[in-house]
């Protein structure tokens, strides 16, 4: 009997602290809950930094359609995919900045899960603005070159959660990683809501989404194109 007494006592002292991980490491309902901290936004002229950062990473060259006196650093909070605030940062035209910051603190208070925002990251799922390039062309096979310049060489358009929000045509897109999202009628997190949607038109802007035949689920611009 003492045997068992002092058995059973050791598996509860063992047990402690594997109880006591899994209450630190476990996500928690809390972390949808609870009150998030007040939103941050800031709106400024590009540091020095971030001008050279764009240029070494060739998202603003000489001929791009806009100077970059014509951008700004934009600097919001937003919910992360570990349910958590973080701050991010994007590069917008000096038009869009406030307007842009009333729409990421609308998606803040909506707990809208944002994988990364960095304005020069080359990672693949990076919610980001500016960038001096041609419109992308449709994936559907065999369609050429725009030859245009996209709406990011403006500043005046963000890709929301690229991974989770994929550019398609003809049934098909382009990054393997986001196959799986081509279903749109299973909800994921990062996934654009209508609640999105709504918070962008708020201020003027049209989703590539609404648009026929290719549709361009991360992309939001001033004029809709």
């Amino acid at each position: 009997m003492l045997a068992g007494i002092l058995s059973g006592g050791l598996m509860r002292l063992l047990a402690l602290p594997l109880m006591l991980f899994a209450l630190h490491s476990a996500p928690t309902a809390a972390a949808t809950t609870q009150p998030l901290p007040p939103f941050y936004g800031s709106v400024q002229v590009l540091p020095a930094a971030t001008r050279q950062a764009l240029e070494r990473a060739h998202l603003w060259q000489a001929g791009c359609p806009i100077p970059l006196s014509q951008l700004r650093l934009l600097t919001v909070s937003f919910v992360g995919f570990d349910r958590v605030p973080h701050t991010g940062s994007l590069v917008v035209n000096a038009d869009a900045a406030r307007p842009l910051e009333t729409v990421f603190a609308r998606l803040y208070h909506l707990r809208f899960q944002i994988r990364e925002m960095e304005p020069t990251s080359d990672a693949g799922d990076d919610t980001a603005s500016f960038e001096c390039r041609d419109a992308a062309s449709s994936p559907c096979p065999g369609t050429p070159p725009t030859h245009n310049w996209s709406e990011h060489a403006y500043g005046q358009a963000v890709d929301v959660n690229p991974i989770e929000n994929p550019y398609t045509g003809c049934g098909i897109t382009r990054v393997k990683q986001s196959i799986p999202y081509l279903d749109r009628s299973h909800h994921r997190p990062g996934m654009v809501t209508a609640q999105v949607v709504q918070a962008f038109a708020s201020i003027g802007w049209g989703w590539g989404g609404n648009w026929s035949g290719t549709k361009d689920y991360m992309h939001f611009s001033a004029n809709g194109h």
